[in-house]
């Protein structure tokens, strides 16, 4: 069941709309206790486990997840936070913290709750039990800290969290494994949200590690820990604070661009396997041009060039080489702005402003349409750069970007519950 035909470029705006919430902040951090306090008012009893899940960055490797592509992402100390008590009934008992926010459904109830952010708790379970655990009826209160509409996947953070804590709960034996989780996440995206988005949100915030970035090959599921600490370097987000709402589905539509260019050149070599724009080469795309859309080539472009600037900047960080990965990210920003077409005019003044006070690099972070950029900013040009931009932006647009540190945190886990 599909409740919303937009693109999941928006499910934290939809989250956002149904409480008319306009604050960019999910909300403020809670901690454990203060967690665990609301659950025992709302719920009385123990026996609950606490359990936590991430949001995400993403260093360079945007909408190549669902073309088989590379990317680069690393799991951010905003998360999700969910305490969760099986309740030896069939019925899910459910309170959204941050929204003020309640419902109840059947864990067998083949609909499900209506509001966006159950939906997601629900999907998770039920793709939980298609996948061979037995979840019952539980009683669960969560919250949250990660930006809405800051492309930090506040989405997948909410998935993730369930799928870890469910499979902990109900699961025979080991349960499922973290790829197992992370696919559920993606199954709820696709199947009760909307959403036909790639892996890579639920991957980092399901398998990541304090202070390691991965490299994921979204074609065979290999990835690879990189430890990021850099020297004399930090990475900022500017979040606009604005998205911009676009009629039809812009996620889908691009997706489908790529589609289109992949099974173009399938059909011209019949003799190879072309799954995604993955199996493409430069040379393919020539050979499809005149009888594909200038659009979807465009597209296309994009994708083809962000799989060799991943590369590049994987073989430049084992270089300590931060000016290359800078570059690479400023061309990233580029082709998602004009040929991608995904971002905005407050997104290209960030970027165009971050050029112009020498930081590194900068670039569109997520689906785009607003949101935020990512900046790679040297130490010393650090308080200068959140200074001067906040002030520039706030002048220019009516009100100040919200500025994130980035910490690479972990991934999924329980956390003790006393």
């Amino acid at each position: 069941m599909h409740i919303s035909k937009k693109s999941c470029i928006f499910a934290a705006e939809k989250l956002q709309n149904e409480k008319n919430i306009n604050n960019p902040v999910y909300h403020k951090t809670m901690t454990k206790e203060q967690l665990i306090d609301i659950f025992k008012q709302r719920f009385p009893g123990d026996g609950m486990q606490v359990y936590a899940a991430p949001g995400r960055i993403n260093l360079i490797g945007e909408h190549t997840d669902y073309n088989g592509g590379f990317v680069f992402p690393g799991a951010v100390e905003q998360g999700m936070l969910a305490a969760i008590r099986p309740n030896g009934t069939s019925t899910v008992r459910a309170y959204a913290v941050d929204l003020n926010d309640e419902a109840q459904w059947d864990v067998n109830d083949p609909n499900g709750p209506k509001a966006t952010h159950f939906r997601f708790v629900y999907g998770v379970s039920r793709e939980l039990i298609e996948r061979g655990v037995a979840v019952q009826g539980f009683d669960t209160v969560f919250s949250g800290n990660v930006p809405l509409g800051a492309g930090m996947s506040s989405s997948a953070a909410l998935e993730s969290c369930f799928a870890f804590g469910l499979n902990d709960l109900f699961a025979e034996g080991e349960g499922l494994s973290r790829w197992d989780m992370a696919y559920a996440g993606q199954a709820t995206e696709h199947k009760y949200i909307g959403c036909n988005c790639g892996i890579m949100d639920q991957f980092a915030s399901c398998f990541g590690q304090e202070g390691k970035l991965m490299r994921l090959d979204c074609n065979s599921g290999e990835f690879e820990y990189f430890p990021f600490h850099p020297k004399g370097y930090r990475l900022v987000l500017v979040n606009s604070c604005v998205k911009h709402e676009l009629a039809g589905s812009p996620y889908n539509d691009r997706r489908r661009s790529c589609e289109n260019v992949a099974a173009a050149i399938q059909k011209l070599h019949p003799e190879r396997t072309i799954k995604t724009l993955r199996d493409c080469t430069w040379e393919d795309l020539q050979e499809v041009k005149s009888v594909c859309s200038a659009e979807d080539i465009q597209r296309a472009t994009f994708v083809l060039g962000e799989k060799d600037r991943v590369l590049a900047v994987c073989d430049a960080l084992v270089r300590d080489d931060y000016e290359e990965v800078g570059k690479q990210m400023y061309l990233t920003h580029a082709g998602l702005s004009k040929d991608y077409e995904v971002s905005c005019e407050e997104l290209d003044f960030l970027n165009d402003f971050a050029k112009e006070c020498g930081v590194t690099g900068s670039r569109i972070m997520g689906g785009g349409f607003g949101g935020c950029t990512i900046n790679l900013v040297r130490n010393d040009l650090y308080q200068s750069f959140v200074e001067k931009v906040t002030a520039a932006f706030e002048k220019r647009y009516g009100h100040k970007p919200q500025v994130i540190d980035v910490v690479i945190s972990d991934g999924a886990r329980r956390l003790e519950a006393k």
